[in-house]
C-alpha cells in the first residue's frame, strides 16, 4: 500500500441522545493512501459520513470524538489550534457536499460565494486572483465561466450545480477532496460526466480523493481502495480488485453479490436478509451476527479484532484469527 496521507486509529464518535448513547463510529481504523482515490461504501447510517466529518474536524454538536486519532501527512488532526484549523479546511482537505442544490446559497450569486469562500480560509489573492482562478476552475469542469459566474443557484441544473460545487473543493488546492454521494439525484448521462471529470481532476492535478457512497457500481468504476462500513464499524478494506474477486468479511461478499451482472440471471441476486441493527440497542458481539450465515458463539459475544495482511488487506471477522488465515479462509 502506498505512503498514507490520512490515517484513522480507533476513531469512537458518540451522539448524545434522549434514548440513550449513539455511538456512530465504533473504535474505526481507516486509512487513505496518497495520490489514490479511496471509496468509503456502506448502507445508510453506516457512519460514512460522520467519519468524512471527523476528517475534516466538523463533527456537529452534541456530536463529540470519544476516542481515537486523526492525522493527516503526519499531523494531529484532533490539536489543530483555530487558525491551524482554518487553514486545514479547503486549503488541505475540502469536501463536496452530496446534493448540491443544499450547498449553495440560493439567494447569493456563484461569483460572490466563491469570493466569500477564498475570503473565509486565504487572504492571499487578491479579487482578480479569485474571479480568474474560478474561470480557469469552471473551464476545467465543462462549464462556462461567464454565464455561471453571474448566475443564482437556481438559474443552473442538477449536473452543473454539482460541477460548481467540485471547482468550490479546488479553489485553494487541496491535497485531499472528500466526496459525499457526488452523483446523487442526478441521471446515469450526468453521472457518467461527473465521474469522467472526477478522474480527469485526479489524474491531472494528482489529488487524493475519498468517495462516500453506497453504491457498489460507482466503487468499481472509480476507485483504487476500498473500505467497507456496517454499523459505525470499518469491517473490511482493501484492493478494489481483491475486494471485488476475493472479499473476505461476509457483509462485504454478501455486497458483492447483490450486484447485478448483464451476464447472469437477475432473479438469482438476492438481497442480504434482516436489517442493520439499531445504533442505540447495539447486539453484543460483533454487529453482523444475526444477519450472518457463518455466526457462531463467539461472534455473539465479541467484537472481532481486525487483522492486517503484508499486502495491505484488512478485515475484522473471527473466521480470520491472524493474517495467514485471510488468504486461507473464502466467503465467496
Amino acid at each position: 500500500m502506498m505512503e498514507p496521507l490520512v490515517e484513522v486509529r480507533g476513531l469512537t464518535i458518540e451522539f448524545p441522545m434522549r434514548a440513550g448513547l449513539l455511538r456512530a463510529v465504533n473504535e474505526a481504523d481507516f486509512v487513505i493512501p496518497k495520490g489514490q482515490i479511496t471509496a468509503l461504501v456502506g448502507e445508510s447510517g453506516s457512519g460514512k459520513s460522520t467519519m468524512a466529518s471527523a476528517i475534516m474536524r466538523a463533527i456537529s454538536v452534541p456530536g463529540r470524538v470519544a476516542g481515537g486519532s486523526i492525522t493527516f501527512d503526519g499531523r494531529d488532526v484532533m490539536s489543530l489550534g483555530k487558525k491551524e484549523l482554518q487553514a486545514y479546511k479547503w486549503e488541505q482537505v475540502s469536501m463536496v457536499f452530496q446534493a448540491a442544490q443544499n450547498a449553495l446559497n440560493p439567494v447569493a450569486r456563484i461569483k460572490d460565494q466563491i469570493i466569500e469562500t477564498f475570503r473565509a480560509h486565504s487572504k492571499s489573492y487578491t479579487e482578480k486572483q479569485m474571479v480568474d482562478k474560478a474561470r480557469n476552475l469552471l473551464d476545467y469542469v465543462r462549464l462556462d465561466p461567464d454565464r455561471v459566474l453571474n448566475s443564482f443557484p437556481h438559474e443552473l441544473s442538477g449536473g452543473m450545480k454539482q460541477r460548481v460545487m467540485i471547482a468550490f473543493s479546488l479553489l485553494l488546492d487541496p491535497q485531499l477532496v472528500i466526496l459525499d454521494e457526488p452523483t446523487t439525484a442526478l441521471d446515469v448521462i450526468t453521472q457518467a460526466y461527473i465521474f469522467d471529470i472526477l478522474k480527469k481532476i485526479h489524474k491531472d492535478m494528482n489529488i487524493t480523493m475519498l468517495l462516500l457512497t453506497h453504491d457498489i457500481g460507482v466503487v468499481a468504476k472509480a476507485a483504487d481502495r476500498v473500505g467497507v462500513m456496517y454499523a459505525g464499524n470499518v469491517v473490511e478494506a482493501g484492493d478494489v480488485y481483491d475486494m471485488f474477486k476475493r472479499p473476505k468479511h461476509p457483509y462485504t461478499a454478501k455486497l458483492m453479490k447483490a450486484v447485478p451482472s448483464l451476464y447472469e440471471d437477475v432473479s438469482e441476486r438476492k438481497g442480504i436478509p434482516g436489517s442493520p441493527p439499531d445504533l442505540l440497542n447495539m447486539p453484543p458481539g460483533c454487529p453482523f451476527h444475526p444477519r450472518c450465515e457463518y455466526a457462531h458463539a463467539k461472534c455473539k459475544e465479541e467484537n472481532p479484532i481486525k487483522v492486517y495482511t503484508p499486502a495491505g488487506h484488512e478485515v475484522a471477522c473471527h473466521l480470520y484469527p491472524n493474517p495467514e488465515s485471510v488468504a486461507e479462509v473464502r466467503t465467496s
